[in-house]
């Protein structure tokens, strides 16, 4: 089981971790991983690996059996041995901008509050599908709401909850086509805002910004039709 470095401290840009594994497809499974393995829309981290005179480059992470996390080099090289201990290094700007961009696409479910049927992030743009038979008749409108609600300095936090716990407040799951991971007993809430000035909070497995500021200002872009009762709305990063 590969220890989630990224889910400690999403800011980390370095960290050691050992070899455990090398699959027969040439991927590296370490003890601690700092690169988060693609899921929920977020694409895996890049960077390198680092270890005595040599480095090579990490094109993205996987998810692998269980809780593993597999890094995937960039082209053929040679691996660390299976035991040897390494530095991760993360590439950064990649990684904060997914940050940003994940961070405001949950309060773009709150300012569109209707059933999410999916969504996809990237370094300057990210784009989630409602459930919405008719398009919004003022994105301005829409705009201005969700940089109002980014600039209230919102702080981001995590809790947690039993699987329990979710079961018996449904309401909470915004996906409608991806559901919270589940066989641990507990799922991950992101939580933007505090107490009865909570704008937001959704199971979630991904990394965000610590405080709604750092998202910036954002644009909506085009709004797709996708289907008699689908819509697909942009969002980039300004």
């Amino acid at each position: 089981m590969t220890e989630l470095l990224f889910r400690k401290d999403a800011y980390a840009r370095e960290a050691t971790g050992r070899v455990t594994a090398i699959t027969d497809e040439g991927g590296i499974i370490l003890d601690g991983s700092l690169f988060y393995p693609t899921s929920g829309g977020q694409p895996g981290d890049s960077g390198s690996l680092r270890w005595s005179d040599r480095e090579i480059d990490i094109a993205t992470a996987v998810k692998g059996e269980g809780a593993d996390v597999i890094l995937l080099a960039a082209e053929p090289a040679a691996l660390p041995r299976i035991g040897q201990e390494v530095t991760q290094i993360l590439n950064w700007d990649r990684r904060y901008r997914h940050m940003r961009v994940h961070t405001a696409l949950h309060l773009l479910s709150v300012v569109i509050p209707l059933p999410v049927s999916g969504g996809s992030i990237s370094m300057d743009k990210g784009r989630l599908d409602f459930d919405m038979p008719e398009a919004p008749e003022d994105k301005a409108a829409l705009e201005a709401d969700l940089n109002r609600l980014i600039a209230c300095n919102m702080a981001v936090t995590e809790e947690w909850i039993t699987e329990a716990d979710l079961d018996a407040q449904p309401d909470l799951v915004k996906t409608m086509s991806v559901q919270p991971p589940r066989g641990n007993g507990q799922i991950r809430l992101v939580r933007i805002g505090v107490g009865i000035e909570t704008a937001d909070l959704q199971p979630c497995g991904g990394t965000h910004v610590a405080n709604t500021e750092e998202i910036g200002r954002v644009r909506l872009g085009k709004i797709e039709k996708k289907g008699r009762q689908n819509r697909r709305v942009y969002l980039h990063l300004e």
